[in-house]
């Protein structure tokens, strides 16, 4: 049943008619009705996208357009990097990278996608922030950028060994894309914008189609018989198998980027000693942790058992200890690894791979170690 809450009328993307048609069982997320799977199940699903290729309907995600008010690109980039970590100035056309909002704590507002379309920034963020997202632009950017919610678009991802071949039917351009190459592409003589990238660790695109064009796409792409629609089961399984965060589980605004081992997304150019250190929500904090290490840290987690440790599940440094260590904030059953896997926060100091720790289900102790992530290897086209 739907808490109270969220007790509002579902949203619906522009697919939703296509994802009744396929047999989609519906599900309420982030405030839209989303697919959670198909007739052939989430395992299915999240084997088959690892082997063949997968199409996803993420137009729940948020889509904006920052365009300088006036003077260049590199102006929007600058007012942009007052706001994240990374380095947006030296950010190519053509090129995208991943980014964070940060506030004044250093915690995470969001974790988001940002691309330089050579005379404006093209945006993602998460789709339980987006409204949030736009507010903190429009607080803090307006007097540099033109910020434009672009609400009359889907999106759509297509990820798996695959995904090159069937997207290359209807935009050959997309073979000598490398990852995180974006700009705006013809598919299926639609005008829409594409990236090399995703969220399962395999090789794959997004591709932002106008609303109206997106069940077209979408079932073209669907022509393919070794492309099927995948649901957000295995979306789920299949980013915790490549270890990526899941904004509001992974990281929030209690975590950094340093605590969140993201740190390899904040370039040199916005450190101590860079071109353009700091400037940002949490400088102070961030910048620290970076010079000397946080005092937690997000950790890949192996069950030693077959029984899936789930988010909440407490951590203890062992199996009689009253004192919790840490939190499992990701957890299921890795189809890929046939074996359950986890993320987690845990002190720095027992955060070296191989470490012992135990995680509290249904009353017991049970014996989890430090595992490196991806879990599964991921096959991004370099």
């Amino acid at each position: 049943m739907l808490a109270r809450e969220d007790l509002t009328p579902l949203k619906r993307t522009p697919l939703h008619g296509l994802h009744l048609a396929l047999g989609a069982k519906m599900v309420p997320f982030a405030g839209y009705e989303m697919p959670v799977q198909y007739a052939p199940g989430v395992l299915r699903e999240h084997l088959h996208t690892r082997k063949l290729a997968g199409l996803f309907d993420v137009s729940h995600m948020g889509q904006i357009a920052l365009r300088p008010k006036s003077g260049t690109i590199e102006d929007a980039a600058k007012a942009l990097e007052r706001l994240v970590p990374q380095d947006i100035l030296g950010l190519a056309p053509g090129r995208q990278r991943y980014a964070q909002f940060t506030n004044e704590d250093g915690g995470i507002l969001d974790d988001l996608m940002v691309a330089n379309f050579d005379d404006y920034l093209f945006v993602v963020v998460n789709a339980a922030c987006k409204a949030q997202d736009e507010a903190h632009l429009r607080a803090h950017l307006s007097d540099d950028c033109i910020i434009e919610s672009l609400t009359g678009r889907a999106l759509v991802a297509l990820q798996g060994p695959e995904a090159e071949r069937v997207l290359a039917k209807f935009c050959p351009d997309v073979a000598s894309m490398r990852f995180m190459d974006a700009g705006p592409r013809r598919v299926d003589g639609i005008d829409c914008f594409v990236s090399r990238s995703g969220y399962t660790g395999e090789d794959g695109f997004e591709i932002s189609v106008p609303a109206e064009s997106a069940e077209r796409l979408a079932t073209a792409l669907l022509t393919d018989s070794e492309a099927l629609p995948i649901g957000l089961g295995a979306r789920d399984s299949l980013r915790l198998e490549a270890g990526l965060c899941l904004y509001g589980h992974d990281i929030d605004t209690t975590t950094t980027p340093v605590e969140a081992a993201l740190e390899w997304s904040i370039q040199k150019s916005r450190r101590t000693g860079g071109a353009r250190p700091g400037g940002f929500f949490g400088e102070n904090k961030i910048l620290a942790q970076l010079a000397s290490g946080a005092p937690r840290r997000r950790v890949g987690l192996k069950p030693e058992g077959r029984a899936p440790v789930r988010e909440g599940a407490p951590l203890f440094v062992d199996a009689a200890s009253s004192e919790q260590i840490g939190t499992v904030t990701s957890g299921g059953f890795g189809p890929s690894l046939n074996a359950p896997m986890a993320m987690g926060y845990v002190p720095t100091a027992l955060s070296a791979l191989g470490t012992r720790v135990f995680a509290e289900v249904r009353g017991q102790r049970l014996p989890l170690q430090v595992a490196s992530m991806p879990f599964v290897q991921n096959t991004y086209k370099r």
